[in-house]
């Protein structure tokens, strides 16, 4: 049976709406600053937006395995929010939400997802607390790697 896992992260950027949501939004070039991606790659090109496109992201992180899965961007409203459906070894969505206030960016990421691995299933009375606090590091590394691709102060990630 799948398990699921639910994360809010929070990440406050002291950077321009525009310059956090583009690098968001341009996810190709993540492995170029967010430790942790391997690699992404697209398999459908979407609208002008990228609205129904989809892209493949592998992940490592800082327990022994690579994770890939799909995404296809299912939602978008610039410089506001982002929602994407993933599937492969993970299944469930994705959301993105931005504001900017004061000089400072707030991002807030919602993941929602099953797993789709079987020994990740088998294990996860065992693991998910693991599993939950690797996310938590690779979400950090992408709050850290952000800042320093704007060269802009993290005010705070969690």
């Amino acid at each position: 049976m799948a398990t699921q896992y639910a994360f809010i992260t929070r990440w406050k950027i002291k950077a321009p709406l525009t310059e956090v949501w583009g690098s968001i939004h341009a996810s190709l070039e993540w492995p170029g600053w967010w430790k942790g991606v391997i690699k992404v790659k697209e398999l459908e090109k979407g609208d002008a937006d990228g609205v129904g496109g989809v892209r493949e992201y592998t992940w490592r992180s800082i327990l022994p395995y690579e994770l890939a899965f799909n995404m296809r961007l299912t939602k978008l409203e610039k410089y506001k929010y982002m929602k994407g459906e993933a599937f492969g070894e993970l299944e469930g969505e994705g959301e993105w939400f931005f504001e900017e206030k004061n000089g400072i960016t707030y991002i807030q990421y919602n993941w929602t997802v099953f797993t789709n691995k079987a020994w990740m299933n088998y294990l996860s009375f065992m693991l998910k607390p693991a599993f939950n606090y690797n996310h938590d590091v690779v979400m950090g590394w992408g709050a850290k790697g952000l800042a320093k691709k704007l060269n802009a102060e993290l005010v705070s990630y969690k």
